[in-house]
């Protein structure tokens, strides 16, 4: 079984991208979507969460991200200390689904993390595949974004490994800036190659 990393810088369509490669039949573990779960009402971390960081909840009793966010943005201790929270629990459900895959004989499998490199997650994988764009198409998707500022954008890109950086680290390179159409059909080339080499 080929495990691919799949990772990308903000903005430059990452999640996306990973929807066409479940489109594709490709199965695919989304480290965001796990945390989403974590933090839920019934979450494992939520708990955890709170007591840590107290008044982060919201009315349904899950992790409130903007006022959790706002006790963690900037403060390199109080993120560390949610790492090191969340990290571990997002590992385990990541080495479920990959016995899950495993099982089901599944011969490529994609892990959707956007701090990739940043975590030193490609180790854990026989491939990487970074989503790109043009620093105008990029710019222009984040601030279209609910509640981005200027400020929040160039924080975030100080937390991420530059795209050049991560092209050059890449073993497959995704340029979404010219559509939908040309990014699937990189998707579609991309599997291919990878199921001729390991079928």
């Amino acid at each position: 079984m080929y495990i691919l990393g799949l990772t990308g810088s903000i903005g430059m369509g990452k999640s996306a991208t990973a929807k066409m490669f479940r489109q594709c039949g490709v199965p695919v573990h989304d480290a965001d979507a796990t945390v989403h779960v974590l933090m839920g009402p019934k979450g494992r971390a939520t708990l955890k969460i709170a007591r840590a960081f107290p008044g982060c909840l919201n009315d349904q009793g899950g992790v409130d991200r903007q006022k959790l966010g706002a006790q963690v943005f900037g403060h390199d201790a109080q993120l560390k200390k949610l790492e090191a929270i969340l990290h571990p629990m997002v590992r385990a459900e990541e080495r479920k689904f990959l016995r899950r895959a495993h099982l089901k004989r599944a011969s490529l499998v994609v892990l959707d993390i956007p701090l990739l490199f940043e975590t030193e997650g490609q180790k854990r994988c026989d491939g990487v595949v970074v989503v790109s764009a043009s620093k105008i198409i990029q710019r222009q998707r984040v601030l279209a974004r609910a509640g981005m500022t200027e400020d929040k954008f160039n924080a975030i890109l100080k937390k991420q490994i530059p795209d050049v950086e991560k092209r050059r680290r890449a073993d497959f390179i995704i340029l979404t800036g010219n559509g939908y159409r040309s990014a699937r059909t990189q998707v579609k080339k991309i599997i291919g190659l990878i199921k001729g080499m390991y079928p």
